[in-house]
């Protein structure tokens, strides 16, 4: 590198109390004495034939449509600090890059006289000779390690590449999250999953297993710290980062009345022996699918007599509802079915102000509705409510077809404060939730091998705690 560059460079660079110059003898020496990187194409990786269904399907959505599709950006925690990077889930889905994806990148449907020529634009290692390989805390490899090169993504992925300073946004592009057919499109594309997305699903909810059973082995450590819930959720962080790529969704880690709060993921209360503890937790794999799954436990290892009526009655429900999933009934047939379980329970303890067939009235009822507010399915994939910008008629209202991947998920919460019910029920919440597959012979709990039953939980508990 000569004087003239080095300096330039210098002058370009900004100095602060983190980035301060760089002297002249290191510029001079930095570009040399590297060994030369020798690339070995892999063969295409195992999702690459699915992903390349999934573009032929949006192509074929679009024709004459130049269709844009974002990974994302990094973004910014604190500082100089970012969240790590997730890539869009409609970009992991198209191209097969999930993890491992670089943040910026671009999927790019360029429309031919036979459909599209799909191109995947990202940030290209840096060349050893340029101040990004050092300076660049962001991107550069000197700070975050080995960044992939065009060669080798292409062959990974079965696409074309090509480096993103080539990428040009144009008039009339339609682009993910900007463009609301697309943005439908490529979210009712993930309501079916293929034979590959199932793998993955099965995968997730495996090791989201292995990480409950963590929590129950470390009971006992977990009741003895002053923030016991936070011990649950560090447990199984420690899991899903071991065995895949991360959560799902922030762990919800909720001890007795916390409980009742349905997305309590403050997680720094106590761990009570007396108490329930209810833990909804998923484990997101390498390929960015993830489980969702809860269960809730009694701190101590057996369930009083209120929490054991409680607990069966959301048992009950949920074994309704997934009893009622079957090929070609409606999605919303599954909370039907467990809310009139809901309704006849609270009505028969008395909780009602009206009969359980009045409270399941569509327009004057949904008084039981006070003690589970929430939907007792979403569908589940790579996102852990995924679809979500599904039409209504596909989703909610829409029928249910083998390949689907969703949850069932009743609950009762009785908040600590509830004046509605009796004293021995405040403080109680309850939520039994599992990932269910649908097939053409009818559902599949993914996850039935986790403890479901009271007795089963409570035999879990000392079998692996003790």
């Amino acid at each position: 590198m000569s004087d003239s560059t080095a300096t330039e460079q210098q002058q370009a660079e900004p100095v602060s109390n983190r980035k301060q110059p760089f002297p002249q003898g290191f510029l001079d020496t930095i570009s040399e004495g590297w060994a030369e990187r020798v690339e070995v194409p892999s063969p295409a990786r195992e999702q690459a034939p699915y992903a390349a269904r999934r573009r032929d399907a949006v192509s074929a959505a679009f024709p004459g449509k130049r269709l844009v599709i974002p990974a994302g950006s990094l973004k910014q925690r604190s500082n100089d600090t970012d969240y790590p990077f997730r890539a869009h889930s409609a970009f992991a889905h198209l191209t097969g890059w999930a993890a491992d994806a670089e943040p910026d990148s671009m999927l790019v449907f360029e429309p031919t006289a036979a459909g599209h020529e799909v191109t995947l634009y990202f940030r290209e290692r840096a060349d050893r000779t340029t101040a990004e390989f050092y300076s660049d805390a962001t991107i550069g490899e000197f700070w975050i390690g080995p960044r992939p090169a065009l060669a080798g993504v292409a062959a990974d992925l079965g696409l074309a590449a090509a480096h993103i300073d080539e990428f040009e946004s144009r008039e009339g592009d339609l682009v993910v999250d900007e463009d609301e057919e697309l943005t439908r499109f490529v979210s009712e594309l993930r309501l079916t999953k293929d034979e590959y997305e199932i793998a993955q699903m099965r995968l997730a909810v495996d090791v989201t297993a292995k990480g409950f059973d963590d929590i129950v082995r470390e009971l006992p450590r977990i009741i003895e710290h002053p923030r016991g819930e936070r011990v649950i959720e560090g447990v199984f962080h420690q899991r899903a980062r071991s065995d895949g790529n991360w959560e799902g969704y922030d762990t919800i880690a909720a001890a007795g009345p916390h409980a009742c709060y349905l997305h309590w993921t403050r997680n720094d209360g106590r761990v009570v022996p007396g108490d329930l503890v209810l833990i909804d937790a998923g484990v997101e794999v390498d390929s960015l699918y993830t489980a969702d799954i809860t269960r809730t436990l009694p701190v101590n290892g057996t369930f009083s007599p209120i929490q054991r009526k409680v607990y069966e009655a959301v048992r009950e429900a949920a074994d309704a509802a997934f009893a009622a999933a079957r090929p070609g009934v409606t999605f919303r047939t599954v909370h039907e079915t467990a809310m009139k379980v809901i309704a006849a329970r609270t009505a028969e303890w008395g909780l009602l102000p009206v009969t359980a067939e009045e409270a399941l009235d569509a327009d004057k009822g949904g008084q039981h509705r006070r003690y589970m507010v929430h939907g007792t399915s979403h569908h589940l994939g790579i996102d852990v409510h995924d679809c979500a910008a599904a039409r209504r008629e596909m989703y909610y209202d829409g029928i249910l077809q083998p390949g689907m991947v969703f949850t069932i998920e009743p609950g009762l919460y009785f908040q600590i404060d509830d004046l509605t019910v009796p004293e021995e029920y405040r403080g109680i919440g309850v939520r039994i939730e599992d990932d269910i597959l649908m097939t053409a012979d009818g559902p599949v709990n993914l996850s039935a091998g986790i403890p479901r039953t009271a007795d089963e939980v409570e035999a879990w508990i000392a079998r692996l705690s003790a």
